[in-house]
């Protein structure tokens, strides 16, 4: 039996944020016929920030919300858990979307973080926020041009930032294939993303916030000049809708024009000791990201695991489901746990206690964007590739401003005002996506066609590499 097989032998296939003792009871489903002056559906990241920011703003505004099962259980309670200051999934995604909005993306994104840490502190959440910073690293030499480009590129923008040299990587963490690192130091950091979602059901509720749990939305519909929506047990009728469903694209068919819905893979180990620790070099607490084909992250979690997470999957016209039956096995962890060994070798004694993924929402753009529908009655804020813990936030209060027509300056950006390309129906999408999952996972081992491919559908929007 080798490393992974060993290491993934006796793990559960649950995300470890979301198994504790402590989670929340479930609020009612809704059950009759009922109306709001605003209807949110979606009880992720968006939807919880936006019912709190539309409450904070308007206390005597009626905010339903609406989540088809449990709060956190979908897709906001299995990512990695960095929160970043970036609102366009970094950097360099900014620079090749909106060159010419760049500054003030910046100050957006570092004021959004900071009124992310604000809500923290005056809702009392404890998210177990942890200010160690975002590390990129570079795998083999040929990489690290990329990394000191990142270190430019955010020290021109005010980052604190400090760029390392493979001697003074080793120092931070310790891996045979890293060569170079980009530490950015400030406003950034790790949440647990389970723990910060049901902060934010709290909050949410203690400002009056009306929200339903099992309460899947059917049908939407106008009536009469009217906004009716349908669910399971009952309905509401409303003004306004705003729809943070992200990968599960719901609300409107045309949404997954625009969105894929694409899975990750995460592993977490059990609680490391300090042996292994000091083995690994890891004393900083940065949430890790480096700089492969098929891109890797990590991080500590305060009960000193490690989460391990990254390659790609995509599932044929059913991929939003939270908890496809065909990852709950070991086989689509073989690879993700081979490039942790190959990563760290020195760690050949780990057992990861913990397997899952999370639907994540794909577009060109790989960052934020807003769809309007029923003559900009209803507004579908999403498209989160990355960073969407934080960017989330910014996301629901740009698509409430957008919704209320608000005379907001962020609506005149091309952000706001513009959406990522379409991307191909099934059944081209899942044959094109099978090729390039594919290409991703075996480009840097095999070359060959893979790279030209990756290369091909960058060219098509989606900066893959």
């Amino acid at each position: 039996m080798g490393f992974a097989e060993k290491a993934l032998k006796d793990a559960a296939f649950f995300p470890l944020w979301l198994d504790r003792d402590d989670a929340p009871g479930v609020e009612p489903q809704l059950i009759g016929h009922t109306s709001a002056d605003l209807l949110i559906i979606g009880g992720g990241f968006t939807g919880l920030w936006a019912a709190i920011q539309a409450k904070e703003a308007n206390p005597n505004r009626d905010v339903m919300l609406i989540e088809a099962a449990k709060v956190a259980y979908g897709a906001s309670g299995r990512p990695a858990g960095v929160v970043s200051t970036s609102v366009m999934h970094g950097l360099h995604n900014a620079v090749r979307l909106f060159p010419n909005d760049l500054a003030e993306l910046e100050r957006l994104g570092q004021e959004n973080m900071r009124g992310f840490l604000d809500t923290l502190e005056r809702y009392d959440i404890d998210a177990q926020f942890d200010r160690g910073g975002e590390l990129t690293v570079a795998v083999g030499d040929e990489c690290v041009p990329d990394v000191k480009a990142e270190y430019e590129i955010h020290k021109k923008y005010g980052h604190v930032v400090e760029y390392l040299d493979k001697d003074q990587l080793q120092d931070h963490i310790k891996s045979p294939i890293y060569s170079a690192g980009c530490w950015n130091k400030e406003l950034s950091g790790t949440v647990q993303p389970a723990m910060l979602a049901w902060g934010l059901k709290r909050a949410a509720l203690s400002l009056g916030v009306r929200l339903h749990e099992f309460t899947p939305m059917e049908k939407i519909e106008r009536e009469n000049g009217v906004i009716k929506v349908t669910t399971h047990d009952g309905s509401v009728k409303t003004k306004k809708i705003l729809l943070g469903t992200n990968a599960f694209a719901a609300g409107d068919p045309r949404i997954k024009q625009r969105v894929a819905g694409v899975r990750e893979r995460i592993m977490a180990t059990e609680p490391l000791t300090e042996e292994q620790w000091d083995r690994l070099g890891w004393v900083h607490r940065q949430g890790i990201y480096d700089t492969r084909t098929q891109l890797n992250h990590m991080r500590r979690t305060k009960d000193n695991r490690m989460t391990f997470g990254g390659r790609l999957g995509y599932y044929y016209d059913g991929n939003n489901n939270t908890d496809p039956a065909g990852e709950r096995r070991i086989d689509p962890f073989i690879r993700l746990a081979e490039a942790y060994h190959r990563t760290f070798p020195q760690m050949d004694d780990v057992k990861f206690t913990h397997a899952w993924t999370g639907p994540i929402a794909l577009t060109t753009r790989m960052a934020v964007h807003f769809q309007e529908y029923m003559d900009g009655d209803m507004i579908y804020a999403g498209g989160y590739s990355g960073y969407g813990i934080s960017t989330s936030r910014f996301g629901a209060r740009v698509g409430l401003a957008k919704l209320d027509g608000e005379d907001l300056p962020e609506l005149r950006m091309d952000f706001a005002r513009t959406m990522p390309n379409r991307i191909p129906p099934e059944p081209f999408r899942w044959i094109g996506s099978q090729i390039t999952l594919y290409a991703l996972d075996t480009a840097d081992e095999k070359g060959g066609w893979r790279k030209p491919w990756v290369k091909m559908v960058e060219a098509m929007g989606f900066p893959l590499s």
